[in-house]
């Protein structure tokens, strides 16, 4: 069965209804159902953030009204009240999802800065950001900004973990390196500086 609303969001969501791809036909009307349909498309993909929806749900509108020769403006509201119901349902959740984002960023060798900036890019607040950091270096029982810079070291092969010839020469671009992916200063030369964890194998890169 088809899901018509976003309060069957189990179920697989109805096919797009962009019959103005189809032979030229005319764009079907904006309508709540149309939006829900849509968000639902778009979360059984991917996972995003409120502002995210948000984006996605505004840019469709935009779409069709530039076929139909109406004005954005108009559905605005429409389109909050679909992101509203979505984020009633539990299908976006900004605490979750910057909770997995912190986690799979760390992982892989990001900076708190770094991580801050990603996630203000998807509308997710300093103070959302801030508790998901504090709650994954919690949880890990260890200084998660150190971890994240040796993580990032290994991964680029910087400091302890190029060829012993090489270290000297390229000090001064490693703590470059480490200084746009947000790390401090004093920690880039401590990680830099440093010792690699014999056997450790690098993260995946992205």
């Amino acid at each position: 069965m088809r899901v018509k609303t976003i309060e069957d969001a189990s179920a697989i969501p109805a096919a797009h209804e962009d019959a103005d791809r189809h032979g030229g036909m005319t764009a079907l009307p904006i309508s709540a159902a149309s939006l829900e349909r849509a968000a639902l498309a778009y979360l059984e993909r991917y996972g995003a953030s409120t502002d995210m929806l948000r984006r996605v749900l505004l840019r469709r509108v935009a779409g069709r009204c530039r076929l139909r020769g109406e004005d954005p403006a108009d559905f605005a509201a429409l389109v909050e009240a679909v992101v509203a119901k979505a984020g009633r349902a539990g299908l976006v959740d900004d605490t979750i999802f910057a909770d997995a984002k912190v986690r799979t960023l760390r992982r892989r060798g990001g900076s708190a800065r770094a991580i801050h900036a990603k996630l203000a890019a998807k509308g997710v607040d300093r103070e959302t950001v801030q508790a998901a950091l504090a709650a994954h270096e919690a949880d890990r029982g260890e200084d998660d900004e150190a971890a994240a810079a040796r993580a990032y070291a290994r991964r680029r092969r910087l400091g302890p973990w190029r060829r012993a010839e090489e270290r000297a020469e390229a000090r001064m671009r490693d703590l470059a390196a480490m200084a746009r992916a947000g790390f401090a200063p004093s920690l880039a030369r401590r990680v830099i500086d440093g010792e690699g964890e014999t056997g450790a194998a690098a993260p995946d890169r992205e």
